[in-house]
């Protein structure tokens, strides 16, 4: 998405003098919503949603023209975004590197595991004012085929998956074809592990279908939290609540499995203290071990497209699209508060890179957000936390 076309971006130009004939395609979500500045850097072809009969199209339609001229094809007829259903093949994964090339799971016992990926589902069912699926999809999802699934991940087990982490931007859009296809998969590999992400609040209305995930393998759940502010919540139309989340974790704790949140913290919103009240919710609730440290750096983005944009109040302090950094640019009202994420967002980089813990990244954080808002920190006199050891994690964090 965001970082996949920033880096395309600045490798387009030098595709361009390497063959200047190319026809150039992107596809994804951000292909659509950035179509035009796609288009000055010499993309013919833009394809979103569900692409693969685009993508198809394309390939036929280029291997069967009389010019195979790279640059034709501006105005292109392949639809840009595509919500049609389609027949879903096996991926082929031929030619990729080894699946032990990629990210693993880390267990409380230290034990290593080979993690291999796919999707069920694709879209969502939900209208997230920040979520860059939304001017996409606009609310519609679609399943793969089960057995396409299946055979997905029976060739990835066979080349050595011992986990599999479930894409689907929300695993409980369709609770029956997720829960079918996981039991499917206890059933023929008994120690494969997964880990999946769904929202808060369907994790409250499908309660009763945890405790399947849990003895069907699932390791862990991410959930894209993103504040503890109900004020934020409802500007981002999250769909819960502070206490909805605190719930979730509570039956988590009941049921052993591990809940892995996600933030959004630095918002236009989000004030010193509002910071702060964050890290104080992740300590009382012994949930430290389970955020991954780049959590609690990230900045809210304003891609194209967003529903954000419909509230005025986003709409006056945004600046001018920016097509090189695909966002509208904002700042925060209190220059501290924009001051403190760049330097967490530093502390973080360099403490990963030490591979320091991360109970010790947060105590420096909370100690970075105390002394901005110049308050004591008394990190040392808090409660101690559930040991990093219990969280079993990917070495890979997802930014949810």
């Amino acid at each position: 998405m965001h970082t996949a076309t920033r880096l395309a971006a600045q490798l387009l130009p030098t595709l361009r003098k390497l063959n200047p004939a190319a026809h150039l395609c992107g596809y994804g979500l951000y292909a659509p919503m950035n179509t035009e500045y796609l288009r000055t850097l010499g993309v013919s072809t833009v394809l979103g949603g569900e692409f693969e009969e685009g993508l198809v199209h394309l390939a036929n339609r280029l291997d069967h023209s009389a010019s195979k001229n790279g640059m034709s094809g501006v105005s292109q007829p392949e639809p840009r975004i595509s919500l049609a259903r389609q027949k879903f093949i096996p991926a082929d994964r031929q030619g990729l590197a080894p699946l032990a090339k990629y990210a693993h799971v880390i267990l409380p016992s230290a034990e290593h595991r080979v993690a291999g990926y796919t999707e069920a589902s694709r879209g969502c069912k939900h209208l997230c004012r920040h979520c860059p699926i939304v001017p996409v999809y606009q609310g519609v999802f679609r399943i793969v085929d089960r057995e396409v699934v299946l055979a997905d991940l029976r060739q990835q087990v066979a080349a050595g998956a011992q986990h599999i982490t479930f894409g689907d931007p929300d695993f409980f859009n369709g609770t029956g074809h997720a829960l079918a296809v996981v039991e499917t998969l206890q059933k023929e590999f008994p120690r494969l592990t997964y880990d999946v992400t769904i929202k808060i609040e369907h994790l409250l209305k499908h309660r009763q279908h945890l405790a399947m995930l849990r003895d069907t393998g699932c390791l862990f759940v991410t959930s894209a939290v993103e504040s503890v502010d109900d004020e934020v919540l409802r500007r981002l139309d999250k769909g819960h609540t502070r206490a909805d989340f605190l719930e979730v974790n509570g039956i988590f704790r009941e049921l052993g499995l591990a809940l892995q949140p996600t933030f959004v913290p630095f918002t236009p919103w989000t004030t010193l203290n509002s910071y702060l009240e964050l890290l104080h919710v992740l300590r009382e609730n012994e949930l430290v071990e389970n955020v991954a440290p780049i959590q609690l750096a990230i900045r809210l983005l304003i891609p194209a497209g967003s529903r954000l944009l419909e509230l005025e109040e986003v709409r006056r302090l945004v600046g001018s699209f920016d097509p090189s950094a695909l966002v509208y640019p904002w700042r925060n009202p209190d220059p501290r508060v924009d001051a403190l994420g760049e330097e967490i967002e530093a502390l973080v980089a360099t403490s990963e890179k030490l591979k320091r813990p991360r109970r010790a990244i947060f105590e420096r954080i909370w100690n970075a957000a105390h002394e901005a808002a110049g308050l004591e920190a008394e990190f040392a006199a808090q409660p101690t936390l559930v040991s990093r050891a219990a969280i079993p994690y990917l070495n890979e964090p997802w930014y949810c």
